[in-house]
Parts: structure tokens; sequence; C-alpha cells
């Protein structure tokens, strides 16, 4: 079982592979995961397993939190190249979100005002009109999508609703633009089927779909931290080099996290 827990409602500053000095805000409980997925390599582990205790943040209380935080920051000398919401669970599901993104923009203009704001999201939620507006609002609005076989996501990414993959791309395409699709690439098995998504069976079919959404960037990585599935594998980076290739090949710019 995967041990990582993070602090709330702020954790850090940690060294994101892909976005710099990151100062997290986690809007789930201190003690627990809160998700709309349940994913085979989620570091916070499976969700049956981190059953919170306590309740989530209050707006007020990230708020306030955040504030503290960024001004010891700044009296250190410290300044964070990234705000970022992610932590234990999807930050989208927190139930005053828009208004914990108006405080944080706020906050980031008054203390760090080069700071990026960033989300990482499971993209399940994306289509509420409230949750598209408080996207449209920050710097870096990091949406998932691993791959756009429901199979594969049903094994994989195990959400717990009805998914629809066709509606979760108009989601993304809704947003103008104004999107990064981040992508797991990995290997190994779930429940003894093969979940090798790094071949062109899986990479043509969402490389379509990434070119309709037409993002502003394709974050793809692969597997770092200790897996909840014993049985995964990283992509390798040769993997991971030849699909960014094929995205920079149709005009859109992309990174690889080995």
């Amino acid at each position: 079982m995967s041990t990582i827990i993070f602090p709330a409602p702020i954790y850090g500053p940690v060294h994101s592979r892909r976005m710099g000095i990151s100062l997290g805000i986690n809007l789930m409980p201190h003690d627990g995961k809160v998700c709309t997925f349940d994913c085979v390599y989620c570091e916070c582990g499976f969700n049956k397993d981190r059953v919170a205790q306590s309740q989530r943040p209050t707006r007020q209380e990230v708020q306030r939190a955040l504030e503290e935080r960024l001004e010891q920051m700044q009296a250190e000398g410290q300044v964070p190249d990234v705000l970022t919401f992610a932590g234990n669970g999807e930050p989208t599901t927190h139930p005053d979100f828009l208004g914990i993104i108006e405080d944080t923009i706020a906050l980031r203009n008054r203390f760090c005002p080069k700071a990026k704001v960033s989300v990482l999201s499971n993209t399940s939620l994306a289509a509420r009109p409230n949750i598209h507006k408080a996207l449209m609002l920050v710097d870096n609005n990091i949406l998932k999508l691993d791959t756009i076989n429901l199979e594969y996501i049903q094994l994989v990414d195990r959400p717990l609703y009805p998914y629809n993959v066709e509606k979760v791309i108009e989601s993304l395409k809704a947003f103008n633009g104004h999107v990064i699709v981040q992508t797991m690439f990995m290997k190994g098995t779930v429940e003894g089927k093969n979940v090798d998504n790094t071949g062109d069976e899986y990479v043509l079919p969402w490389l379509e779909a990434v070119k309709e959404i037409k993002p502003q960037q394709v974050m793809i990585y692969t597997i770092d931290r200790e897996t909840p599935n014993h049985n995964l594998q990283k992509a390798t980076h040769e993997e991971l080099d030849r699909i960014v290739a094929m995205i920079e090949k149709e005009g859109i710019p992309a990174t690889a996290s080995y």
C-alpha cells in the first residue's frame, strides 16, 4: 500500500518535475483521500485504504493558511514558482473551489505575482459551470486524459461515476486552448491484463483527441513513486520521447517527465 498522504491545507514547498518550486494546496482532509477516480497508480493509495476521518479545510482555513505560509516564505526570501492544487484526491470536488481559486489568485498577486497558479485535475468535474469558470482563471489548467479507450480507463483510472469519453473530450475542448493535457504512460499488468499504453494502439487514437482539444501544451509522464498496484512499471525514456515527437509533429508543445 502506498503511504503518501499530504498535509492540509498547505504543504511544501516541494520540487515538481514539471513546474519547479511548488507550494502545494490540498483541499482534501489531512488524514485521507477523497477522489472521483481510484487510479491503480495513485501515490496516495486506493480510496478504500485512505478513508478520511476529518473534514476538508474550509475556504477560510485555506485562505488563512496560505496567507501565513506566503508571508513566511516572503520573509525568508523564498518565492514559489507555482501554487499547485493537488494533494489527497480531486481538488475540484471542494464545494467552494471557485472561491478558493479567487482567494488564491488575490494572495498570489499580493505576495508572489510572478508565480503561476496550477490545478492538477482528473477532468471529472470540468464540465460543471463553476468548475469551468475557476479553471479558466488559473495559469496552468492541467487536466488528465490517460487514453480514450474506455476499457482501459475502467481498469486503470477506475472512475467512481459513469464515464463518457466523448463528453470528457468535449469538456476539454470547451476551454478553447486554455488547457494542458496530462497523460500517464506506463506498463505492467492489472488484474492479469496488460496495461502498456505506450504503443500505437493507444497513442494514435489519443493523439487524434489531443489534436481536437488543441491544448496549449501536453505533459506526459510515467510512474515516479510507489503505487498501490505493485505490478506496474515505468515507461522508458525512449518510449516517452517517441510520443513527445509525435505530439510536436502536430505543432503542439509537449514535455516528458521521466
